[in-house]
């Protein structure tokens, strides 16, 4: 599976496709829609989807479960990145309409950097097996933290990177538009969108130290990890656009993440001694989300409820008064 041909022809359908994006279809700076955010996070399921019935058409079953288990959990994990997306986008006071341009040239940088560590993820397995044992347990101690400590306040903000161009950069005041470096008075000057896709693109790392070894977890194949990763970050903006309006009020999906790294680090030292299959896998990851979908629309239901309760009551206390 893992051929030259195949590295070939992805990249180019990858280097084509954010061509287009950057060029075509991301257009003039403007405020994305939600059908568009609808029809675009459709079409990259679709590819996905398409990819893995082709893998499996072409592989079997077994490489097309890896592949299927992989984007989900990628998917999944992407889900805290929009979190801090959409916090980093309120503190730096960025307009809609430019949002799209810093999450496009974000998710080019991402795929370079994730291409980049899923090859040294590879060839560390490669040479030392017992790198899985320790990617485990550090992607234990990730569930955990966010387990614990998911629900704090981000202030992207205090990134060490952001106070350090903030310091040593020449940066207008106020933003130019969507661009991110100025000419002015015959110098170049960076602007605020800079620090915002600075941010974005540290974010990313971050998140990809967590996500990339648990889909080692569940496959070795590099380009099964490779093209799983590619398909959910390809999705990311236009799933960001489509999910902005929701994230605060699914209270508890952070918790099923941090479940869900918890879980597939615990499969991966447990590996030697209890074999967990792909598919269980993930049937175990799409039951988590789905819980935590239903949980969080059920408390805040429930609380929408409590809350019209007590102002009828105060209604009716200031009646009789």
């Amino acid at each position: 599976m893992d051929t030259p041909l195949h590295w070939i022809a992805f990249t180019s359908f990858v280097v084509i496709a954010v061509a287009l994006d950057l060029t075509v279809f991301r257009g003039r700076a403007r405020k994305a829609t939600m059908l568009e955010a609808l029809l675009w996070s459709a079409v990259w399921i679709a590819l996905a989807i398409a990819f893995g019935l082709w893998m499996l058409y072409q592989y079997g079953r077994q490489p097309a479960l890896e592949y299927f288990t992989g984007y989900v959990i990628e998917k999944a994990l992407s889900v805290d990145n929009l979190f801090v997306f959409l916090v980093l986008f309120r503190v730096f006071a960025v307009a809609e309409e430019y949002q799209q341009r810093v999450l496009s040239y974000g998710i080019l940088g991402a795929l370079v950097m994730r291409g980049a560590m899923i090859a040294a993820g590879a060839a560390l397995l490669e040479r030392f097996a017992w790198i899985l044992y320790v990617f485990g347990a550090f992607i234990i101690v990730v569930g955990l933290h966010m387990l614990l400590t998911g629900m704090r306040e981000s202030h992207p903000e205090k990134n060490f990177l952001v106070r350090y161009f903030g310091r040593h950069l020449r940066l207008t005041e106020e933003y130019r538009g969507e661009k991110f470096f100025v000419k002015e008075a015959g110098e170049w000057f960076a602007t605020p969108l800079f620090l915002v896709l600075v941010v974005v693109e540290v974010t990313d790392v971050t998140f990809a130290v967590d996500s990339i070894p648990a889909v080692f977890g569940i496959t070795r194949d590099p380009f099964i990890v490779f093209t799983s990763n590619v398909f959910a970050v390809l999705g990311l903006r236009a799933l960001y656009f489509l999910l902005a309006g929701v994230l605060e009020k699914l209270a508890y999906i952070k918790v099923a993440l941090a479940l869900i790294l918890i879980f597939v680090g615990a499969k991966m030292i447990a590996e030697p001694w209890l074999h967990i299959p792909v598919g269980v896998s993930l049937a175990v990851v799409m039951a988590m989300l789905a819980a935590a979908v239903i949980v969080s629309l059920l408390v805040r239901r429930k609380g929408q409820r409590h809350t019209a309760t007590e102002a009828a009551e105060t209604e009716k206390v200031h009646g009789r008064n």
